[in-house]
């Protein structure tokens, strides 16, 4: 028992209270990839940050913001957790999430019936640790209930992700990553990196087409 227990002690994945560098992970572990190999090249991790909470601003719904994370679910929804969807706009399609390579088995979809409940939501769903995944749109987010989410999604080990209308890009938050998007003329989607921590705000814009499943995803073209 004694040689079993020291060998599980021995793997690179265990985490020691007498570890130097405490709380740290590999970086794989801490951020999600895109599948956007541009997007990614600019990111501090390669990705997403994990157990934190980004904010993707929009002037409408469906410019591609969904389409923006598709790729990171699906691969999120193929690691046993659940992903869950709070207060989504529309009733999400089940056959183009199935073709991006979703498990729909995995999806959750919360319908609160108004702005407290759907807060409410969002902090259990992220502070639980059994979502890989929140992705919520609220119509009310203050400073202090951001901090609620933040914290919420480092104690559940949990990607939020808040859809946001682009007049909330003005306020202050303390959210690890912050996109604008904006759809141009001819269908390309511009992402501007607003907050990223290791990046000077607003240094950043990235142009991307239309979005393809995981294993067809363009790579974006940075643009200074």
């Amino acid at each position: 028992m004694e040689q079993a227990i020291h060998q599980l002690l021995e793997q690179p994945g265990i985490w020691r209270a007498s570890d130097r560098h405490a709380g740290s992970q590999p970086t794989a572990h801490t951020h999600v990839p895109t599948g956007f190999s541009g997007l990614d090249a600019v990111l501090p991790g390669g990705g997403l940050p994990a157990r934190a909470l980004t904010e993707v601003m929009h002037a409408r719904h469906g410019i591609g913001e969904l389409q923006l994370v598709l790729p990171a679910l699906a691969r999120l929804s193929r690691g046993g957790r659940w992903v869950a969807l709070v207060a989504p706009p529309f009733i999400p399609y089940a056959p183009a999430l199935a073709a991006s390579g979703v498990d729909l088995s995995r999806m959750l979809i919360v319908h609160p019936h108004n702005d407290q409940q759907a807060l409410w939501s969002i902090e259990q769903a992220l502070r639980l640790g059994t979502c890989a995944a929140v992705l919520a749109w609220p119509n009310r987010c203050d400073d202090r209930s951001l901090r609620r989410l933040q914290l919420a999604a480092e104690s559940g080990d949990s990607l939020g992700l808040l859809f946001r209308d682009t007049a909330a890009a003005s306020e202050r938050s303390p959210a690890a990553l912050r996109l604008a998007l904006e759809r141009r003329q001819g269908g390309q989607l511009d992402v501007q990196v607003l907050k990223c921590r290791g990046i000077p705000a607003g240094t950043i814009g990235l142009e991307a087409g239309p979005v393809a499943p995981e294993a067809q995803a363009p790579s974006l073209a940075l643009a200074h």
